[in-house]
């Protein structure tokens, strides 16, 4: 889970220092006669799981993403004896730490979580593919824009490594 974390707080903790905090101390930089004091504080921007809708967004997407994913013969049987209620608690939770939303995840990494997966199933980059196409899939059901989906669909992508074990 560390490094699930560190690859997506890192990109947040750039897109903080470059997108606010350089701005601002740029700004005074032309006239050093200001305190910060005299700096309009900008608003933070709003995090993907609040632009999403929030939980009520994450759960629908949750529950219509697995509804897919368990009517396709291809990857359902990675599912099978799994309890998907829990299944689901786990990814909401999961999704709603890695869009910004409050983190109750407390889950595995996505390299343990997946690895037995690999190793007894045979899980790759043909089944993880048909994962994104479901969540492409789930997304635009749920009316998300081109660009948030291409968001998501980029921060899915980046944990495929890790979820193959390689």
């Amino acid at each position: 889970m560390e490094q699930q974390l560190t690859a997506f707080i890192y990109p947040l903790i750039m897109f903080f220092i470059l997108g606010v905090v350089v701005p601002v101390l740029l700004s005074n930089a032309a006239d050093k006669a200001h305190s910060f004091d005299d700096v309009p504080v900008q608003p933070a921007e709003e995090s993907l799981y609040d632009q999403l809708g929030g939980v009520a967004a994450i759960d629908a997407a949750v529950d219509i993403f697995y509804r897919r994913v368990l009517s396709d013969a291809y990857i359902k049987v990675f599912f099978e004896g799994t309890d998907m209620v829990k299944q689901a608690v786990k990814q909401k939770a999961f999704l709603t730490m890695v869009f910004g939303g409050p983190n109750n995840y407390t889950g595995l990494d996505m390299r343990e979580g997946h690895k037995h997966l690999v190793e007894k199933m045979g899980l790759n980059n043909s089944h993880f593919e048909h994962v994104l196409a479901h969540l492409r899939s789930t997304l635009a059901e749920l009316g998300v824009g081109e660009t948030k989906v291409a968001e998501i669909i980029a921060i899915a992508d980046s944990v495929r490594g890790d979820v193959l074990n390689r």
